[in-house]
């Protein structure tokens, strides 16, 4: 798996959180990174922190209430600065314990789930943001590497066998169900892991967007490890 250097064109870096929400997406670029290599000790504050679902959203008052080192103090001010860089911006992030998400197995020739390749849609102009601070992080992928499944003909005939209303309809049906947002990569597609303690905006699908919209996935959670993921 390809690291976020050996990319040619569909990521920027940038060196600060201006330049990250200022800088314009534009030709293959629909992600943007501001690299950071942080100090700090995220695997203590994961480990203090109390999970009570599979996924428990940690609010502020929740890290200012445990008891830390000095590394750990150091990453809770990281994460509490991002968090206030986001909400400032005019954003609503989210900081989540994570053990892994709800799966999507219903049909075996498609999954809808955040483990599946696919971008995100919104009916407004926005962003997606996240950052990894402890456990396994998410992948991109070029969108010249992966295919929308819904134009894949096997997978199409299988899904107009689920439908049974007017042909007119019928791509209001995959929108619905958003079947349309998953994507197929390519046998020799290289996906780009994000890594750990970069925070990353991605493009999203929405009517004013100028480029094609991030193909990302969640990755498959290490065992016995949680992810602590900041995202908006």
């Amino acid at each position: 798996m390809n690291n976020i250097f050996s990319d040619g064109g569909q990521i920027g870096i940038v060196s600060n959180f201006s330049d990250l929400v200022q800088t314009n997406f534009k030709g293959e670029m629909n992600a943007l990174c501001w690299h950071r290599n942080l100090d700090g000790d995220f695997n203590e504050i994961a480990a203090k922190l109390s999970l009570k679902e599979n996924i428990t959203e940690v609010f502020p008052e929740d890290l200012i209430a445990l008891q830390l080192s000095e590394k750990g103090s150091i990453a809770r001010e990281i994460i509490l600065n991002d968090l206030q860089l986001l909400t400032d911006f005019g954003a609503s992030p989210s900081l989540n314990l994570l053990k892994c998400y709800e799966r999507d197995d219903e049909f075996d020739f498609i999954s809808t789930d955040v483990y599946s390749f696919h971008v995100d849609r919104s009916p407004i102009a926005t962003d997606t943001f996240l950052c990894t601070y402890h456990g396994a992080a998410s992948d991109i992928i070029a969108n010249s590497q992966a295919a929308q499944k819904i134009l894949i003909p096997e997978i199409r005939a299988k899904l107009k066998g689920l439908y049974d209303g007017p042909e007119e309809e019928f791509e209001n049906f995959l929108k619905e169900n958003y079947f349309d947002l998953h994507y197929q990569v390519h046998q020799d597609a290289e996906p780009i892991n994000l890594g750990l303690g970069h925070l990353w905006r991605l493009a999203v699908d929405h009517p004013k967007q100028q480029v094609l919209p991030c193909i990302h996935r969640a990755p498959i959670e290490n065992e016995g490890e949680y992810r602590l993921l900041l995202i908006c």
